[in-house]
């Protein structure tokens, strides 16, 4: 189906945006990766039907990987290419990214795994999320007098620095799931640490934005000339010291990072940290256990939806999203009219996310209740299809408790990324990861930089008088919004599997882009193109510089505070489709507001 997006007139300059950050992308992945495929993300194409310029689909007929980077996406397809599973090819991926896009990922972070495996049928869950230390406690981030820090003051040092999760996640995932050995996933990132790689223009622009790296010597000397400005696009940027730290994982496994001398120089830096000086210990990263969890899923017209449970929000919300839109008839994409009853959906789910999601060891989610027919049908008759219905409170789910338990949101920066990929066999991996800020904690040691992701906890620990269900507390996770999600079809044939980076705007980025494939048909780029709206239970914002920004006026009309803002998404889809004969064939999806490729 076309998109009928109105005129508006920052629309050629939109296009020409993209199309020049395409070009960009394109001529990068043409001098590090000789050879690119035909289909590569990057490629010329005419302006997609969203109304923002965006290349044609890649293609593929047995795999594809899709990541935020072309040299990762490459590494992906190449293991894919040796026998790898998708497992294994995330792997490799994301230790690439490590070192390419440093600024949203790394192993000094976490993340969430989703995994189809096509033989059974089974879909897998993985939660590498980071932990508070042992010592924390719900006061962690408040001020002598009480109050509460701004984020910036809080998020630069050690005092924000949650036990990494993401190698160990990794390797439980590659034990159930792999097929090549651990230590070979490794060997690429490695080569290209020792050998360098050219800095894009999305490291060198955050480097020269981030308000944190000069405060840090390590990551200051790494990412910055001596002028103190960010070094410049094309430097040649060298980590042998990384290199070595994934040399000791390819041939210790995990351990080597969770125990001995790196997990010793993770704790010394947390509480060296000049500013902000944490409690992180050896004894917390020895002690992180990776965890699998039951993956939360809902039919929305058809198709199977699944996702990620708490500790992360994401999967809830996006389902609740969709459940709540599943008995209305969809607008045409692009109208005012979609965008309100989307919107209006978005405001109920954000609203019984701050209320009842949080780390399901510690707190009773109603997670069943939440994706129960007969709540969401009663939700949804709130909606009124002409009128926004202003900041909603949350509902009363079955199984939740008395308000025993308050919300209590965290900060989550956008700063994070996801990779996608279906293997020859059909199976697939749904990877989002992150440091949380971008460059997270500012710390860095051993080639790497730790997270920030303690900042996602709410700093009161109560709220009008009741304890705050995402409060810190021991060993405890904090609240995500990341959300990998695959779709089933009818027969339970893998359709799609995708996710994006983005902060708490990743419930909206990746609602959207579903409804965009389900309800109107678009393919898999002109998806991961589409501009974003989201309404996080406040105002509805709508992306600048898109098309989809001059529906302010309609939708003030209909009593929506309206912000028109950037919306710095991330989506990578990959999506499977069958032709009349049942033969399938890949397409990806690139989000143009990145650097990122499909290969396949």
């Amino acid at each position: 189906m076309t998109s009928s997006y109105p005129s508006h007139a920052s629309a050629a300059a939109s296009a020409g945006r993209y199309s020049a950050n395409f070009r960009a992308v394109a001529a990068l992945a043409a001098a590090l990766l000789p050879g690119a495929a035909p289909g590569a993300a990057g490629d010329a194409a005419p302006e997609a039907a969203t109304g923002i310029a965006a290349p044609a689909p890649a293609m593929a007929e047995r795999e594809m990987a899709v990541a935020a980077h072309p040299l990762a996406a490459r590494t992906g397809a190449e293991v894919l290419a040796r026998g790898g599973s998708a497992v294994d090819a995330a792997i490799a991926m994301q230790a690439v990214l490590n070192l390419v896009e440093p600024q949203s990922s790394g192993i000094g972070g976490g993340g969430f795994l989703l995994h189809y495996d096509a033989a059974t049928g089974a879909v897998a869950a993985y939660d590498g999320r980071e932990t508070a230390p042992s010592a924390a406690r719900g006061d962690l981030f408040l001020e002598p007098d009480g109050s509460a820090p701004g984020y910036f003051a809080a998020l630069a040092g050690g005092r924000s620095v949650g036990a990494p999760g993401l190698l160990r996640m990794l390797e439980r995932a590659h034990a159930a799931h792999g097929r090549l050995p651990w230590s070979g996933l490794f060997q690429p990132a490695m080569e290209l640490a020792e050998a360098g790689f050219a800095i894009g223009p999305r490291l060198h622009g955050l480097a020269g934005w981030a308000p944190t790296l000069a405060d840090f010597p390590r990551a200051a000397a790494y990412f910055l000339a001596p002028d103190g400005s960010a070094k410049a696009p094309g430097t040649v940027l060298r980590n042998p010291e990384f290199a070595a730290t994934l040399r000791a994982v390819a041939d210790g496994g995990a351990d080597a990072f969770y125990r001995g001398a790196i997990a010793r120089d993770i704790a010394a830096a947390v509480a060296g940290a000049a500013r902000n000086p944490g409690l992180l210990t050896a004894d917390d990263i020895a002690s992180y256990r990776a965890r699998e969890r039951a993956p939360v899923c809902l039919v929305y017209r058809g198709f199977r939806v699944c996702g990620m449970g708490p500790p992360s929000s994401g999967g809830l919300a996006v389902l609740q999203i969709l459940g709540l839109l599943a008995g209305i008839d969809m607008p045409p994409p692009g109208s005012a009219a979609a965008v309100h009853l989307v919107a209006e959906a978005m405001r109920l789910a954000y609203a019984d996310r701050d209320r009842y999601v949080a780390d399901p060891d510690f707190v009773a989610v109603p997670a069943n209740g939440m994706l129960d027919p007969a709540y969401l049908a009663a939700r949804a008759a709130e909606i009124d299809p002409a009128r926004a219905g202003g900041k909603r409170e949350a509902g009363a789910p079955p199984g939740s408790e008395p308000a025993a338990l308050r919300g209590g949101a965290g900060i989550e920066a956008p700063s994070t990324t996801h990779l996608s990929v279906v293997d020859s066999d059909g199976n697939a991996a749904a990877l989002t990861s992150s440091i949380e800020f971008a460059f997270g904690s500012a710390l860095m040691t051993r080639g790497f930089l730790l997270n920030n992701q303690l900042t996602d906890f709410a700093f009161a620990p109560e709220s009008d008088g009741a304890p705050v269900a995402n409060r810190v507390e021991p060993g405890k996770r904090p609240r995500s919004s990341m959300a990998p999600t695959l779709v089933f079809d009818s027969r339970g044939r893998l359709v799609l599997a995708l996710g994006s980076p983005g902060g708490s705007r990743i419930i909206c980025y990746v609602a959207t882009a579903l409804v965009a494939l389900v309800d109107w048909g678009m393919d898999a780029q002109a998806a991961a193109a589409m501009p974003h709206w989201c309404n996080r239970n406040g105002a509805t914002e709508l992306e600048a510089g898109t098309p989809i920004a001059g529906l302010a006026p309609d939708l003030e009309a209909r009593g929506h505070e309206v912000k028109v803002r950037d919306m710095n998404s991330g989506l990578h889809v990959v999506a499977v489709v069958r032709g009349p004969d049942g033969r399938a064939a890949l397409r990806g999806g690139v989000d143009p507001r990145r650097e990122g490729a499909a290969f396949g």
